[in-house]
């Protein structure tokens, strides 16, 4: 099962504008970048829409590996987002944080795992559940 190892609060009080190239990168032959250097990107502002309600969260386990997500990834996490259905949501089930897809199939809730070694857990009535937030960004290192 994929839980939660970590988790940081966002920083946006520094800044780190890094170069970015405004071309499609092509896998095959290649194209002098230079020629498409137009401005910069801070990776704060395109991960972060809301500083006061936005978390890093590092992920242990493999249970979301089919939506890209493995262990020791670092999921940007939006609580101030509501959670819809197909959300890849953090969630506190039973007094332990995980991470799945969020599915509502009428009046059931649904925590899904993305990998069929993984079984889907309903929320019963009984259930202690709450959404603690929306995964809105994936960052993984390049394998």
């Amino acid at each position: 099962m994929a839980k939660i190892a970590d988790i940081f609060q966002a920083d946006r009080k520094s800044s780190l504008p890094l170069p970015i190239f405004l071309a499609n990168v092509q896998a095959g032959f290649p194209s002098p970048a230079e020629d498409y250097l137009d401005k910069t990107l801070d990776l704060n502002e395109l991960l972060i829409a809301h500083p006061a309600a936005t978390f890093f969260v590092r992920v242990a386990g493999d249970s979301m590996r089919d939506a890209g997500i493995s262990s020791g990834d670092v999921l940007v996490v939006d609580r101030s987002i509501s959670a819809a259905d197909g959300s890849i949501i953090i969630a506190i089930l039973n007094g332990e944080f995980t991470v799945k897809r969020l599915v509502k199939k009428g009046e059931k809730i649904l925590l899904v795992p993305e990998n069929p070694a993984y079984p889907m857990m309903e929320i019963k009535e009984e259930s202690d559940f709450q959404v603690w937030g929306v995964v809105t960004y994936v960052i993984h290192k390049a394998r």
